[in-house]
């Protein structure tokens, strides 16, 4: 039997399934029952109740997120070096600093940070929900971490006074875009339509034709009629788009744009955590609760995910 063939074995017999996010290696998307991005992948896990194992293939606050929202199932992450470099900018301390000198400022929290910071917010947001979050907050002053490019953009779209924190918080991916490599693509395919993740520096957002999530970008390219595209955000995500738009072109804004810590999942490493069933993710209680009530905050409002 192949690889392949023994993690579906293993998936069947202990009645589990894999969840890979949008930048995840090739052969683990094409092996995952769910592609999307974490929020999409933990209300994915939500809905299917029979599973009693998750099997996460992404970085480690998604499956926190997953284990939060899922207190009765196991959930693993194939390898414990799967950190976000960005979630773990932000600490609990920095936020009860933040939190004394704002102390009437709610705090609203993207999605990429850890559970322990989720349990101090007051509401968690996604990339593609951010603006619509920040705008049903009655104040005109938030406090909003980690992100500051993330940050930024809110800012710009609700007109509202958006305090960083930490001050300078970011993806080292997706700092990688630089407006020059938009600029040179875009006079070798005129047409395209360059897509920007709101990771990316205030500088190239400017340079796009459409600015969203992967989920956002997803949906954006199947409705679209344009042919080619030029993509800003981890690698990762081109082998979804080619494979669900077969008749289109994407071009990488920068070639190495590549999460290593996303990459650290392989199939092997993959077929070792569902066989030994490890590494298993656990949230604290009191941390848990406070993080779910973050979370689901989010989801009674409707937005988009």
């Amino acid at each position: 039997m192949t690889l392949i063939d023994e993690i579906n074995r293993l998936k069947r017999e202990k009645n589990a399934i894999i969840l890979a996010h949008n930048y995840q290696r090739p052969e683990i998307q094409d092996i995952a029952d769910y592609v999307g991005d974490s929020i999409e992948l933990s209300r994915r896990a939500m809905e299917e109740k029979e599973a009693k194992i998750i099997l996460f293939s992404a970085v480690d606050f998604m499956a926190e997120s997953a284990a939060v929202l899922n207190p009765d199932r196991k959930v693993l992450l194939p390898t414990l070096g799967a950190r976000c470099p960005m979630a773990q900018m932000l600490t609990v301390d920095q936020i009860k600093r933040w939190k004394v000198l704002y102390p009437l400022v709610p705090v609203v929290l993207y999605v990429n940070t850890l559970a322990s910071a989720k349990a101090y917010c007051d509401i968690c947001c996604t990339s593609a929900n951010a603006v619509e979050i920040v705008n049903s907050m009655k104040a005109e002053t938030v406090l909003f971490g980690p992100d500051h490019n993330l940050a930024e953009y809110v800012s710009r779209k609700t007109g509202k006074t958006i305090i960083p924190v930490p001050e300078r918080g970011f993806c080292p991916t997706h700092m990688l875009f630089q407006p020059e490599d938009v600029r040179i693509l875009k006079m070798e395919y005129p047409d395209a339509i360059a897509m920007v993740h709101p990771e990316c520096t205030v500088e190239m957002q400017n340079m796009a034709d459409f600015i969203g999530s992967t989920s956002q970008m997803c949906r954006y390219v199947r409705k679209s009629d344009a042919k080619t595209f030029i993509v800003a955000t981890e690698e990762g995500i081109i082998h979804r788009l080619k494979k669900e738009n077969p008749g289109k072109q994407f071009i990488l804004a920068y070639e190495d744009a590549v999460c290593p810590n996303m990459k650290l999942n392989t199939l092997e490493r993959l077929y070792t955590s569902l066989k030994e069933e490890k590494y298993v993710i656990t949230v604290p209680e009191p941390v848990a609760k406070r993080a779910r009530k973050a979370l689901e905050k989010m989801f009674e409002l409707k937005t988009k995910a």
